[in-house]
């Protein structure tokens, strides 16, 4: 069994890419990782328009949302 400091930061881990994950805060890296693994020869949005496209698009198509 592994030293209890070495749980606490598996689960520090585990947590911090749960939260990461349902709030998109990891969403660029993700869209850049898809790019590069997909689409290797077309440009990358910069973050900036990555994030203005991703708002953009979620006032055209309102899903769940609280408002």
């Amino acid at each position: 069994m592994a030293p209890p400091m070495i749980m606490v930061g598996r689960v520090w881990r585990a947590l911090r890419w749960y939260v990461t994950s349902v709030m998109g805060d990891n969403a660029y890296q993700v869209y850049l990782d898809h790019q590069r693994q997909h689409h290797p020869e077309a440009p990358a949005l910069s973050e900036r328009e990555f994030w203005r496209a991703r708002t953009d698009d979620q006032e055209r198509n309102p899903q769940g949302r609280c408002c």
